[in-house]
C-alpha cells in the first residue's frame, strides 16, 4: 500500500472522532481544530492516538502528534505512517 488514499484516512479519522468523543460528523472537517473547534483535550488526543494505532497496526510516536492541531494534520500524520 504505497499510495495512501487520504480520503480513506480522513474517513477513518472522522469515524474515530465521532465514535470516541460523540462528535457530530458534520463538525469533523479537515479544517476543524482538535482543541478549539472539537473541544478535545490532551487525554482525548492520547485516546485518539491509541485508537489509530489499533486501526492502522502502526506504532505512533508521541512526537509525531505534538504538532497536530487540525483534523487534516491527523490525516497527514496517519497517511505518512502508512506510506
Amino acid at each position: 500500500m504505497t499510495d495512501v488514499n487520504r480520503n480513506d484516512v480522513f474517513e477513518q479519522v472522522q469515524s474515530a472522532l465521532v465514535e470516541l468523543f460523540e462528535l457530530d460528523a458534520a463538525d469533523v472537517t479537515p479544517e476543524a481544530t482538535l482543541y478549539q473547534d472539537l473541544d478535545l483535550d490532551s487525554i482525548d488526543a492520547v485516546d485518539l492516538v491509541v485508537h489509530l494505532q489499533n486501526v492502522t497496526g502502526k506504532k505512533i510516536q508521541p512526537e509525531e502528534f505534538k504538532s497536530v492541531r487540525t483534523v487534516q494534520d491527523v490525516v497527514d500524520a496517519v497517511a505518512a505512517l502508512l506510506q
